[in-house]
């Protein structure tokens, strides 16, 4: 999602800079404006309140996910130890416990993460599109031509992150 995002706006700019090149008389009167996006899905009230309720939803899950590391450490720990003297069919039984259970902590693991990736990407669309709701009506009434993210570096003088932010915590 980020690529793509950045690509856009990497084009956006090079569109932009063209534009500027090839009139610059127009290029005198087009109003650019620049925003943060990263800002706008870490600071404005809609992205702390999509974390809280991020952290509350897997909360639980984390946990569990932690008990089961912790009994898969405790496995390997019980066959490391008592391996060496314990017989073969014994010895075995312990190696295959910590394989096992190591293979269901990594599986859950990476279950987590993809759910909660999901999640994470589910909530900043949300933020995204009615930031960009947000973002077109500004354009539209401050006047502006084109309004980019993701720059290099943009002038404080260009950047509305701060407006879009105070109309996104309304």
């Amino acid at each position: 999602m980020k690529t793509a995002t950045a690509t856009l706006g990497k084009i956006a700019a090079i569109l932009a800079l063209g534009l500027m090149a090839s009139a610059p008389v127009q290029a005198q009167s087009s109003r650019i404006a620049w925003l943060s996006a990263e800002r706008i899905y870490n600071e404005s009230k809609l992205a702390k309140l999509a974390d809280q309720k991020l952290r509350e939803e897997f909360s639980s899950r984390e946990k569990a996910l932690q008990e089961l590391a912790m009994r898969s450490k405790s496995a390997a720990e019980k066959w490391e130890k008592e391996g060496a003297v314990k017989p073969e069919p014994e010895r075995s039984r312990l190696q295959r416990e910590a394989y096992e259970a190591d293979l269901n902590f990594q599986r859950r693991q990476r279950e987590f993460r993809e759910d909660l990736n999901q999640r994470t990407n589910e909530e900043r669309a949300a933020i995204a599109e009615k930031a960009t709701k947000i973002i077109k009506q500004l354009a539209t009434t401050e006047g502006y031509d084109i309004v980019l993210q993701d720059a290099v570096w943009a002038s404080p003088r260009i950047d509305i992150t701060n407006k879009v932010l105070e109309a996104l915590d309304k």
